[in-house]
């Protein structure tokens, strides 16, 4: 027999449920602000606006891009993490979450507990190029040379604990070689100093790097996922390579803050899944590197939550110390 207690407990959550679907149904009422914690113009912003413009049509809503780049990015973090959960403040989200945790020796926010993740984007490989002058072929090259003179050859990354510095971290491991990290600024100064060969090799992400492949400015030793990428098909993978180990993915999504109601969540996800089967946005995203990727609500938290993990044992190998 249900006690009185028991009773007003259970109309109390059906109360909830029934205001959280109605809730969900009126989202979004007014604009969605997106916060993306990188620079105006950057790739992800690009990704943002090809996935998201379709997804409020369809929402028959609008949404509204809003950079907070300031402390590598956790003022934006933070601003979600700490938002009221109503659906109407999000994150844009990629790999980047998961470096925050290595690059900070405390973070005003809880990168597992304080989130919900929605959707995945897509993923985007990175592409291990160098210059003709260096005169590598092959991953199998720039091996041997490296281990012929340890210490000598050295790599560009966009900044400690950037995806090319953590992918170029796993493939020196994979190869067990001794080489020379060269951390500068942003992508753009480490593209400039590899291009006037002060540096040996970069990871450099798939979309900018096509062009200078194909103009022959670059020459692309391997791509940096488990399978060949249909822009560069003539190009092995790091697998194919030799090292299995050294496979590294930068991917791209949206978030939400940790109370965000699963119905709006359910929402958004079934509206994003829809808008990345779009053929016009698979054809713009491929434009841009990225290969659209759907997974379940649980499958993407699974594998942000495994990301994190995998940064921080990277870190932790590398020994790779909080700049802050």
């Amino acid at each position: 027999m249900i006690s009185h207690r028991n009773l007003a407990g259970l109309i109390a959550s059906a109360v909830l449920l029934a205001a959280s679907a109605v809730h969900a149904q009126e989202w979004p009422s007014r604009n969605v602000q997106v916060i993306s914690m990188f620079s105006a113009g950057n790739a992800n912003d690009i990704v943002a606006r090809i996935v998201l413009d379709q997804t409020f049509r369809q929402l028959n809503s609008s949404w509204v891009l809003e950079n907070r780049p300031g402390a590598g990015g956790t003022l934006a973090v933070n601003a979600v993490a700490k938002s009221d959960p109503d659906g109407y403040m999000l994150l844009l989200t990629s790999s980047t979450l998961s470096s925050q945790v290595v690059l900070h020796k405390s973070l005003p926010y809880d990168p597992v507990k304080d989130f919900a993740p929605i959707a995945l984007f897509g993923v985007q490989p990175s592409v291990l190029v160098t210059t003709p002058a260096k005169g590598f072929k092959s991953v199998a090259d720039l091996v041997k040379a490296a281990k012929e003179k340890p210490g000598t050859l050295n790599f560009a990354s966009a900044g400690i604990g950037a995806a090319s510095h953590m992918a170029a971290e796993k493939f020196r491991l994979a190869a067990k070689i001794d080489v020379i990290h060269v951390p500068f600024r942003g992508p753009q100064e480490a593209f400039a100093q590899l291009l006037t060969g002060a540096i040996d090799y970069y990871y450099l992400p798939l979309a900018p790097a096509l062009p200078h492949i194909k103009d022959g400015k670059l020459v692309a030793l391997a791509v940096s996922t488990p399978k060949r990428v249909e822009q560069l098909p003539d190009v092995p993978t790091i697998v194919e390579a030799g090292y299995p180990d050294a496979t590294y993915l930068f991917w791209g999504g949206i978030i939400g803050p940790a109370k965000l109601p699963k119905a709006i969540v359910d929402k958004l996800h079934a509206e994003v899944e829809k808008a990345l089967a779009n053929p016009a946005v698979k054809d713009n995203l491929f434009k841009q590197g990225v290969t659209a990727q759907t997974m379940s609500v649980a499958d993407f938290t699974k594998f942000a939550h495994d990301d994190i993990a995998a940064t921080v044992s990277l870190a932790k190998e590398i020994k790779l110390q909080p700049t802050n």
